[in-house]
């Protein structure tokens, strides 16, 4: 079935009505009539399988036959704190890891970045990729995509989180899977832009408990690096059986 999004108020109202592109795209693009049964979403992990009650204008109007909660989302929730790149790999980053079941991407402002987000319309651009790869891939939540922060900032961000990892080019012995302790819940991973990170910056994280870790024998581009270690990372959690 056809998957579509629905804002969560949308969600609960009873029949759920569609609009605005989604609506359009079912109508002149899809053609799609009363009677055919599709999936709706609303972005934060819930489900509505139904059916075209009504189409009026430009709205759809689809009664909910059932609702329930998404089984595509990964129990171990993973901030992607990635240091921006040139364009355009950071769209491929948020595609990939929106497919992966990465819950949130961070932009981080590292010291070797040659790149910059630095208007709001670029940050709303890359949620929209996010939102088509969820689409897409049939997650039934979007992963959010954050404004830029400083490195510092994510720092002390990923001391929140129940475990927290770097990869890092010059590590020979922090094995991945020894870096992530049993039954955690949230994890963050911070990846370093075209450059890599600077010595000081790794050893700033190091001092804040974040875990060095390699990624095998060979250095990684970072449209590569952090994708990796998410997969690796649910995997080892068991989310990619």
């Amino acid at each position: 079935m056809a998957n579509f999004f629905v804002d969560k108020e949308a969600f609960s109202s009873d029949p759920i009505v569609v609009s605005g592109e989604e609506a359009n795209h079912m109508i002149k693009v899809l053609r799609m009539k009363e009677g055919e049964k599709l999936t709706l979403f609303d972005g934060e992990g819930n489900c509505a399988d139904g059916e075209i009650e009504a189409i009026n204008g430009k709205e759809v109007f689809v009664k909910a036959v059932r609702r329930y909660p998404s089984e595509t989302e990964p129990k171990l929730k993973i901030t992607l704190f990635q240091g921006i790149p040139k364009n355009p790999k950071m769209d491929m980053i948020i595609q990939k890891a929106t497919e992966l079941g990465v819950t949130r991407i961070v932009p981080v402002n590292t010291k070797r970045i040659v790149a910059k987000i630095d208007k709001e319309a670029k940050i709303e651009r890359l949620q929209r990729i996010a939102f088509e790869a969820a689409k897409q891939c049939g997650r039934a939540y979007v992963p959010e995509v954050s404004s830029p922060i400083s490195f510092d900032k994510a720092v002390e961000m990923m001391k929140e989180m129940d475990a927290a990892i770097i990869p890092y080019e010059c590590e020979k012995d922090g094995r991945l899977s020894e870096a992530l302790p049993e039954h955690i819940e949230t994890l963050g991973i911070i990846i370093g832009p075209e450059g890599g990170f600077e010595p000081n910056e790794v050893e700033k994280a190091e001092q804040a408990g974040i875990k060095r870790v390699t990624l095998g024998k060979r250095i990684l581009r970072t449209e590569t690096a952090g994708l990796i270690a998410s997969a690796l990372c649910l995997y080892i959690a068991g989310d990619m059986n």
